[in-house]
């Protein structure tokens, strides 16, 4: 045992020193050069060392003596290995002939010259492949501990996983249960607030059911209470309205002799010259009271009907007038008298001196109808009477030519006549000022259901030609819709007159009929563009009268008359607008159907007639403010001389029969005159289209 363990120092030792560090190779004579270069490198284990182990030492090994055993036990540092270890190979290897270390000779023996100087080599070798064998297993032994402790770490990991899974498992049912347990909770509570309100809304609502039954009853003594009080109340106006329509008539009554003497008086101060009789001051006052009962009829006529103030002061106006009446009278007959002496004595001069005698023309009387002075007369020329006749017959014969499909109650033909009517009216609905090309849209959209295309709208096809009574339906409601969008659109924003007369006017070009619907259409509205002032004729009803006029009568209840006077401004802009514009995209080989010589001959015909008090003025000044610089521009010297003349003699005509209250529309109207006359420019229209709109 010790001297194992000595040998083994001993072979530490010899290791350990220089020539132990030298490499031995039966090959160096071979490898030449190579044999310095490893003598000098760092000793080493042989390449041979793990195919001994592996195929030469498990079948040759011998039993080792226990005093090797232990000493191996001591060298391994522990190893657990068996304790009959096989005999180390190395000391068989040294002997062994078929050892790769030692080379035989053909004949199985070894060489002589090779035998003496080995035998030292061949046992320090096998003690090096001995260590070595022992490191080897030593290396083993430890990856085959640290294989088996990775692997037990390995199941110890994949233990703590599962048991974490487990664990996370379980508090994931845990939180689940908690989860479903609040929301149960939740549930019931909700179920349980809910039971307890519907318990307070079926208790608030028995309260209120009884409350609902008292207030009930006394509703229904109310309701019958107030039922006698409006049979009381509605007896009481049938009362009033029997009154203030017995004392309508009756101021219509005063209204037409009134009239009646002021044309006398009229007619005898256009024979002034002959007469030699100045009745101007008889004339003047009797216009003053025309104007003063004309006041009184539109008030009442605002508020409902006349009280017994405004009765009792139109019969003490026309007592002032029959006064009038009867003091030029006087003076009539004084002067006849007076001419009657000087003419016998101008008779009786000449009876003297026998010359013969001159009858003098018969002077006419106050109290004949003669002819109304063609200066100022009541109404416009036969010829524009005779125009405005034509045109409203031509409207009667439109609407008889499409009676059948209006009155027909099959459902395709009533379903084909709203769509026509959609197909009319939307686009007339959609023209604006925005854009050109927008407006270019609406009137080719127009011009093809009037020309017989097929055009959508409404999300249906539509086309005249499904009904022979179709076009006129269209002509006559698509005019119709012009003048409606006038009186609606333009009376709230004159600007907006210009595209839809553009539109109008262009469509009058390519379809004439259409043109006349819309004049006919517009002097039903609105006779003041003719111009026409209805008369009030005996027998006449009062609402028809009123209607006649353009107003708007709905039952007996006529419109306030600035209502009225804002739609005649607005269908006047849109008259004023046509005959100034032209289609653009049309031909301009043709002249304007309705141009500005008929804007001149309303002009005209206008000043031609007797004012009426608050509308003439404001007709006048809208109808200058939107055609004025198109007239400029076309007449020039003439149109300045009409101004003129509104300002010097028109405009007091005006001032004489407007109530002093009523002066308004008179007063702008001067103004805008003083400054037109001032400037010598009529200031061009606002909203008028231009050159920059058809382009956007």
């Amino acid at each position: 045992m010790p001297s194992e363990g000595r040998c083994w120092e001993t072979l530490q030792a010899l290791r350990s020193s220089d020539k132990g560090r030298l490499c031995y190779h039966r090959d160096w004579l071979v490898r030449g050069e190579d044999i310095l270069e490893e003598c000098t490198s760092v000793p080493k284990l042989s390449s041979y060392s793990g195919w001994v182990i592996d195929h030469i030492l498990p079948p040759k090994q011998e039993n080792l003596s226990s005093s090797e055993t232990s000493t191996s036990s001591r060298s391994t540092s522990g190893l657990d290995q068996p304790s009959s270890v096989p005999k180390s190979p190395i000391e068989s290897l040294a002997l062994s002939p078929a050892s790769p270390g030692i080379p035989a000779t053909p004949d199985g023996t070894t060489g002589k010259h090779e035998s003496q100087p080995t035998e030292p080599m061949v046992l320090q070798s096998s003690r090096g492949i001995r260590v070595e064998g022992c490191i080897r297993m030593y290396e083993l032994v430890h990856r085959m501990k640290g294989t088996e402790g990775l692997r037990q770490w390995q199941e110890e990991q994949e233990r703590m996983v599962r048991a974490l899974s487990e664990m996370a498992s379980e508090q994931l049912k845990r939180f689940d249960e908690r989860k479903e347990l609040k929301h149960h909770k939740e549930f019931q509570d909700l179920r349980e607030m809910m039971e307890k309100s519907s318990r307070e809304a079926l208790g608030q609502q028995e309260k209120l059911k009884a409350e609902h039954r008292h207030r009930a009853k006394i509703l229904n003594l109310k309701l019958r209470e107030a039922e006698q009080q409006r049979l009381k109340q509605v007896e009481q106006e049938r009362l009033w309205r029997e009154e203030g329509q017995g004392r309508l008539r009756s101021l219509y009554a005063l209204q037409e002799e009134l009239l009646h003497l002021s044309q006398q008086l009229d007619s005898a101060d256009r024979h002034k010259d002959l007469l030699k009789v100045d009745l101007s001051a008889f004339r003047s006052r009797g216009n003053q009271l025309c104007s003063l009962i004309s006041g009184i009829i539109r008030a009442a006529s605002e508020n409902g009907f006349p009280t017994v103030e405004d009765q009792a002061v139109a019969e003490r106006a026309l007592q002032e007038m029959r006064d009038l009446f009867r003091s030029a009278k006087a003076c009539e007959d004084k002067r006849r008298q007076d001419e009657g002496e000087a003419q016998g004595k101008r008779q009786e001069s000449q009876t003297q001196q026998g010359p013969e005698v001159r009858e003098e023309p018969p002077t006419p009387s106050l109290g004949s109808r003669g002819e109304q002075s063609q200066d100022l007369p009541m109404k416009a020329q036969d010829s524009t009477m005779q125009w405005y006749q034509e045109l409203q017959e031509a409207s009667s014969q439109c609407v008889l030519a499409f009676e059948g499909l209006t009155n027909s109650k099959d459902s395709q033909v009533r379903k084909l006549k709203m769509d026509l009517l959609k197909a009319a009216s939307i686009p007339v609905n959609q023209i604006s000022s925005v854009a050109g090309s927008k407006l270019k849209e609406i009137f080719d959209k127009i011009h093809s259901l009037l020309s017989g295309k097929l055009v959508h709208s409404g999300g249906r096809s539509v086309c005249v030609t499904m009904n022979p009574q179709g076009l006129d339906f269209v002509q006559y409601r698509l005019a119709e819709k012009f003048v409606e969008k006038a009186e609606d659109e333009v009376a709230s924003h004159h600007g907006a007159a210009f595209p839809v007369a553009v539109v109008a006017s262009g469509i009058w070009e390519l379809h004439p009929r259409v043109g006349d619907l819309i004049l006919a259409h517009l002097h039903k509205n609105c006779p003041y563009s003719v111009p026409f002032y209805p008369a009030f004729k005996k027998g006449m009803a009062l609402e028809d009268y009123q209607k006649m006029l353009g107003y708007q009568v709905v039952g007996s209840k006529v419109e306030g008359q600035e209502t009225f006077l804002k739609r005649m401004s607005g269908m006047i802009c849109f008259y004023a607008a046509i005959i100034q514009l032209r289609w653009p995209y049309g031909t301009r080989q043709e002249v304007h159907p309705h141009g500005l010589n008929h804007g001149w001959r309303w002009l005209a015909q206008i000043l031609n007639m007797e004012p009426l008090s608050d509308v003439t003025a404001t007709l006048l000044l809208d109808f200058l403010e939107v055609c004025g610089n198109a007239l400029m521009k076309q007449y020039q010297a003439q149109f300045w001389k009409m101004m003129l003349l509104i300002k010097e003699d028109y405009c007091p005509r005006i001032e004489a029969i407007t109530n002093p209250g009523e002066m308004g529309s008179v007063s702008r109207l001067q103004h805008f005159l003083e400054k037109c006359l001032q400037r010598k420019e009529i200031p061009v229209p606002k909203g008028l289209l231009t050159s920059s709109f058809w382009r956007s």
